[in-house]
């Protein structure tokens, strides 16, 4: 079969890209491959009591699907430059802002309307951070919580479905360059395009190196970002969530001049696992629905690490710390603050003693027999740090839940326009290496399908 596009990778950059081209070129035959199920069959197996742990699925419903690994994530998109990848330095800081804007607009107009839109400018707490030598990143974020976010995507999926065929449960399992376009290899047969956008994400980070390998196409080791879930009661954070929702607060370790920040706030939310490439790792989620909420607030702690030559496999890096933990832990473990001070293990009869009830069941554990000392050392001068400015945030009942990880696909060699040395193959999203975050890869599908229409 042949299309005029080939879309591969139904997350945020091949919907938004899939969603533009139809309405630039309603003539336009489009096809979407996605190794994962349609949205309203993405169900994780995991309930808490007869499932409580990953049975590794042969397609994970949270990493993969209509909608990414983003689809049950709390739905938060900064419109910033500031962080969340690198997008503008290809296409620009000003048309890279203006696409977020845009991205925003459709995600009211398909059934965000009446979510919060937060800034941290101007605000107090700019001042109460630099006092304590933390620093807050500027941002607009819009909030549409776990449960929005999905009738988004819904929306969406309704909007394009007879504009679009999607192939569901088709994993990709080569791209070819051939005369007049590119030829895509999956098992049920090949199909052929006149363009091609790949739009992997991060959970597509193996697939896309061998993609590049086959293909020639030159890449660079990015870096990955290692460190826990930090969840305590809500009460704690509430005057920085209740006016900035999401505050992105950066501290550099006098000792050893690392980077620490807090990353994907979830106020009255719930942890989460995660699954990606098989390791168990931690995440979070927060609802707009007050009846969907709980007691606490989660937020991550992570210290980003850059490798050097002769090393360039930092997603390894990072796994091997995670599959130690898993190994540990049977998955996630836990751990109350005061024990890892202490230097001693969480037990379960410590966990029950705690004033701070789980939203996780995770397995009690030591955190310092997985983390590295200077990634560990950084986490709880942060820890300190925080407590400055919320009191409370160092307590001993803290649960700090490991590890998060975030892993970041090595970058790409894309142009301007952010096309490979193949005329016609764009790489987008987080399976680029260039965006990390649900705004920055949206607007990259924007930015391609009007890259296509206007040529």
């Amino acid at each position: 079969m042949q299309y005029d596009v080939i879309i591969v990778g139904a997350g945020p950059g091949g919907i938004f890209a899939a969603y533009e081209l139809t309405r630039r070129d309603e003539h336009l035959k489009i096809a979407v491959f996605e190794a994962g199920h349609p949205l309203n069959k993405r169900r994780c197996p995991i309930n808490g009591t007869t499932v409580k742990s990953c049975i590794s699925c042969k397609s994970c419903s949270i990493m993969s699907g209509f909608g990414g690994a983003g689809a049950f994530s709390d739905g938060k998109y900064n419109i910033t430059n500031d962080f969340g990848g690198t997008l503008y330095e290809y296409i620009g800081k000003q048309k890279a802002l203006e696409l977020m804007r845009y991205v925003d607009e459709i995600n009211m107009a398909y059934g965000g309307a009446g979510t919060k839109l937060y800034s941290t400018a101007g605000t107090q707490f700019k001042k109460l951070c630099l006092q304590n030598d933390l620093h807050l990143l500027d941002a607009s974020v819009r909030h549409l919580g776990t449960d929005i976010n999905y009738v988004v995507l819904e929306n969406l999926y309704d909007h394009l479905r007879e504009r679009v065929d999607f192939f569901f449960d088709t994993p990709v399992k080569s791209i070819e360059a051939v005369e007049g376009g590119f030829r895509v290899e999956c098992a049920e047969g090949s199909y052929l395009g006149r363009k091609c956008i790949v739009s992997v994400g991060r959970s597509g980070s193996k697939w896309m190196e061998t993609v590049c390998r086959e293909l020639d196409i030159p890449t660079r080791s990015n870096r990955v970002d290692i460190g826990v879930r930090v969840e305590l009661p809500a009460v704690v954070f509430s005057h920085l969530t209740d006016e900035l929702y999401e505050s992105k607060i950066v501290y550099k370790t006098p000792k050893y001049g690392d980077r620490v920040r807090t990353f994907c706030m979830n106020p009255k939310g719930a942890v989460v696992n995660e699954n990606t490439n098989g390791i168990i790792t931690v995440n979070g989620h927060s609802y707009e629905d007050p009846a969907k909420q709980t007691e606490n607030t989660n937020f991550a702690l992570l210290v980003a690490k850059h490798f050097s030559e002769p090393f360039k496999d930092s997603n390894g890096y990072g796994e091997s710390i995670a599959r130690l933990s898993n190994m540990l832990g049977g998955g996630v473990i836990v751990q109350r603050f005061g024990d890892l001070i202490r230097g001693q293990r969480s037990t379960p009869k410590r966990m029950e003693e705690s004033f701070v009830t789980p939203t996780l069941n995770a397995t009690p554990g030591d955190l310092s027999l997985v983390l590295p000392k200077r990634i560990l050392d950084g986490i709880i001068e942060m820890l300190y740090a925080l407590d400055k400015i919320a009191p409370g945030t160092a307590n001993d009942d803290t649960l700090l839940y490991g590890v998060e990880v975030k892993f970041y696909n090595m970058e790409v060699a894309v142009d301007e326009k952010l096309e490979t040395k193949y005329p016609g193959l764009y790489i987008i999203g987080d399976g680029s290496g260039i965006t990390h975050s649900l705004s920055h890869a949206s607007a990259s599908g924007v930015y391609v399908a009007r890259e296509i229409t206007q040529k």
